[in-house]
Parts: structure tokens; sequence; C-alpha cells
């Protein structure tokens, strides 16, 4: 079946950076966009950025532009977001996203900033 793992979530220092990634399985991952949601506390999920099949676009909410990048390796059907100077009001549970008939989510990865 079609399945979402994310990992490599912590805790970071403001200002700091971190990596998370997303192993895709039960689906031609390098056929699909992929994207990456989140969800601070109390508050809805947002839609952070999506890259398209092969890698050539990406497009970031403006809350994380400049800041945030995905990329993919289709060869490992992983998907990675790399997150630079990071904010307290980043904290949030990290979820990647495919569209597969039906929306198909991860377990997610929590993102703590803090000092």
């Amino acid at each position: 079946q079609v399945q979402l793992v994310e990992s490599g979530g912590g805790l970071v220092q403001p200002g700091g950076s971190l990596r998370v990634s997303c192993v895709a399985s039960g689906f031609t991952f390098d056929a699909y966009t992929m994207r990456w949601y989140r969800q601070a506390p109390g508050k809805e999920r947002e839609w952070v950025g999506f890259i398209t099949p092969d890698g050539s676009k990406t497009n970031y909410a403006d809350s994380v532009k400049g800041r945030f990048t995905i990329s993919r390796d289709n060869a490992k059907n992983t998907l990675y977001l790399q997150m630079n100077d990071l904010t307290p009001e980043d904290t949030a549970v990290y979820q990647c996203n495919v569209i597969v008939r039906r929306n198909i989510w991860g377990q997610g990865t929590q993102v703590t900033v803090s000092s």
C-alpha cells in the first residue's frame, strides 16, 4: 500500500538548521508531485511547499521562502525538507503528502525550535 514515513525531526535552537526526510513506498515515486505541510499546536495545517516529479520546479509558502528548500532523490524514493534560520514560529509537526487517487499523509515528525 501507499506509505509515507517521515523522520529527522527534533529540538533545534533558533537560527539553527534541520533536515527532515520522507521515505515513500507503494507507488511510482518519480511520477508524482510531493508536498510538505506543517501543523503547529492549536493551528490549522499549513502548506509549506511542493516539488515536481523530476525535481525541476519547487514552490514555497511565503512564511518559509528563502529559508526552506525541498528536494528529492528519486533513486531512493525519498523527499527532503532542508530548514535553515529556524524560528520558534516554525515549531510544528511536519508531514509529507502525495495524491495517489486520494490524499496520502505520513505520520509526521515533530520539529521544535526553542532555546
